[in-house]
């Protein structure tokens, strides 16, 4: 079994990194006014969610790595919020609300299937193709 040696390498951390690009393509359509309040609120919480991933991935423990992970799912549901706050606003449509709600939901359940694979396991992990596989029967 193939070792990953970068945070890059984890399916988790890509839709991550594809989400917070569509969050930057999202909040360009947002009013002017909303530039430092909610528009910057949803950029970074959207970072934030790959930023945990990839720092969790290079801490020393299963324990360490987790505890990230709990914070990037956090995140993603801080995004979910503003989206709500952005439809309430008419800032986005119904269909984009959707989109991009049901698109935290997803990388959430990735974070899970993720933090359920490192509990599973007795000791600490190890740094394999094995997570991506785990992760992906989370979708």
């Amino acid at each position: 079994m193939a070792t990953i040696k970068s945070f890059e390498e984890l399916i988790i951390w890509q839709e991550a990194r594809k989400f917070a690009n569509d969050i930057y393509k999202l909040t360009k359509k947002y009013p002017q006014e909303e530039m430092y309040g909610l528009t910057s609120q949803m950029k970074r919480s959207a970072v934030s969610i790959m930023s945990n991933i990839a720092e969790g991935f290079d801490r020393r423990t299963t324990k360490e790595f987790i505890s990230f992970l709990v914070i990037a799912r956090a995140s993603a549901s801080e995004v979910q919020n503003d989206l709500y706050i952005s439809l309430d606003l008419n800032y986005i449509n119904k269909e984009d609300f959707k989109t991009y709600y049901d698109y935290a939901r997803k990388i959430g359940k990735l974070i899970n299937g993720l933090i359920t694979y490192l509990k599973s396991q007795t000791q600490s992990y190890t740094k394999t193709t094995k997570i991506n596989e785990q992760i992906q029967q989370y979708l």
